[in-house]
């Protein structure tokens, strides 16, 4: 039966536990999609939507800055004129840094090649120079302006963001390039704000792949996307699409990346979250739904054994007792018996029985009916057990006849407790319908001897209960000691 209770509270374990497991991992990777999902389609397009604008809004005016200066009157004017009195287009490009809050302004003439800004002309620029090149990348391209990221020499060779805008004359010729720079560290800033705001990784690149700006999330040593671990395999791929998605690995985190490309700037806008953040929050509660799931699993348990002990506790006295009287019932008394002969066999214990039975207790149902009758059993059975131990055993054999196994008790002994037994049955009563019932029994009692089995035994006491029946009744007769 034990064996039976631990298997089944062990299958509603399992049961209770791979429900809950399933349930709580299914719902697990059902959020992790949802929310991959959502990164991708809501998250990230919606971060470089408002990067984007403030990017307009930040960025874009230095361009159209640049592209006023390239379509200025004046400008073309004193260009075609000769370049003559160097000191208006010095105040020129000064008002230009002053009114718009510039780090510079710039001119340089493709006749000579005069490199202006506020404070007069810089250089000459010239081919064979390293720092110089960005002029001749702009000469020869076919749009009007780039972007670019270049030292300053006008600044101490600070980095700068320089617009750098194509100047025509009236005819479309191709006469110098002028623009206004920005500070690098200012656009870092902006970057590092919206990284903040955002909780994203922001970087910029060229046409080319080449890192133009980026926050501190991203390493100096970063020069070029193909240089990013876990992208650098589909940079061909990134560079040759407008707008773009990717998931990639990096140190064992899943990384979102939506790639964005500005036209205005004609730079690749790169927006990364790592899942790593938001996931730790459905793991943990995850782990809070596990660690809620064994609370209840384990109360649900302790109840199931609870329940199911206490049936078991109520099957076994059912199995065991009688459904009358409450005291053992023949079943029961059997399995002590032999056990206590055992132990008798084994350790040279007295041991003793009384059996007993109602003097005419047929005439006693056949005149107050069954119910005065189970009464009466009752009764004696209250009777009987005020006068016997707790360790003695007390059973109902069958009908009106009872067994007494008395341990650790004489011959003698077992007598004096007979006949207490039998004088408290006669001077007790049992009420039935205000009428009061008196009844009588007989009793045997014998003693165990080594050489005897059950049945021996058995049948020595029952022959002496019914040579109390035939010497008169309400009488007790015991064995005749040997010893």
């Amino acid at each position: 039966m034990k064996y039976r209770k631990n298997k089944l509270i062990l299958i509603v374990s399992l049961l209770l536990v791979t429900g809950f497991m399933a349930t709580s991992l299914a719902s697990y990777y059902t959020s992790r999609a949802s929310l991959r999902s959502q990164i991708r389609l809501s998250q990230l397009p919606l971060t470089s939507d408002n990067i984007y604008s403030e990017i307009q809004r930040d960025l874009l005016p230095p361009i159209f800055i640049s592209s006023l200066m390239a379509n200025d009157t004046f400008l073309k004017e004193w260009i075609v004129k000769g370049e003559k009195d160097k000191d208006k287009i010095s105040r020129y490009l000064k008002t230009i840094h002053e009114k718009y809050h510039t780090i510079t302004s710039f001119f340089v003439s493709e006749k000579t090649r005069n490199y202006y800004h506020a404070d007069g002309i810089l250089k000459k620029v010239e081919e064979e120079n390293e720092s110089d090149k960005w002029y001749f990348r702009v000469r020869s391209m076919e749009s009007d302006y780039e972007v670019n990221v270049d030292p300053d020499m006008a600044n101490n060779e600070s980095m700068t963001v320089f617009i750098n805008y194509r100047v025509y004359d009236d005819k479309h010729n191709f006469i110098g390039v002028t623009g206004v720079g920005l500070s690098v560290t200012a656009v870092k800033k902006l970057i590092e704000k919206y990284q903040k705001d955002y909780d994203r990784n922001i970087y910029f690149s060229d046409d080319l792949g080449n890192i133009q700006l980026n926050g501190s999330n991203l390493s100096k040593r970063v020069r070029n996307i193909s240089q990013i671990q876990g992208i650098s395999d589909f940079t061909k791929e990134i560079l040759s699409k407008k707008h773009n998605y990717f998931q990639y690995k990096k140190k064992g985190t899943t990384i979102h990346l939506n790639i964005r490309y500005l036209p205005e700037l004609k730079w690749f806008l790169f927006v990364e979250q790592a899942e790593k953040k938001s996931i730790k929050n459905i793991f943990n509660t995850l782990l809070a739904n596990l660690a809620a799931c064994a609370v209840i699993t384990i109360i649900i348990v302790l109840l199931t054994n609870l329940t199911i002990s206490s049936f078991q506790a109520k099957l076994e006295k059912m199995a065991s007792t009688d459904g009358l009287t409450g005291i053992y019932n023949r079943h029961a008394f059997d399995i002590i018996m032999k056990q206590a002969i055992k132990s008798g066999q084994r350790k040279s214990i007295d041991l003793s029985i009384i059996s007993f039975d109602i003097d005419h207790f047929k005439k006693i149902n056949d005149q107050f009916g069954h119910p005065a009758g189970d009464l009466v059993l009752k009764n004696i059975v209250s009777e009987t057990k005020n006068i016997i131990r707790e360790s003695d055993a007390f059973c109902r054999w069958g009908g009106e006849e009872f067994l007494i196994l008395l341990k650790e008790c004489s011959l003698d002994d077992a007598y004096l407790i007979a006949e207490k037994i039998r004088e408290a049955v006669f001077n007790a009563s049992a009420v039935y319908k205000g009428e009061k019932i008196f009844a009588t029994i007989s009793l045997g009692i014998a003693h165990y001897n080594s050489d005897e089995d059950q049945a021996a035994l058995l049948s020595k006491v029952d022959k002496l209960l019914y040579l109390a029946k035939e010497n008169g009744r309400n009488r007790s007769e015991k064995e005749i000691s040997t010893g």
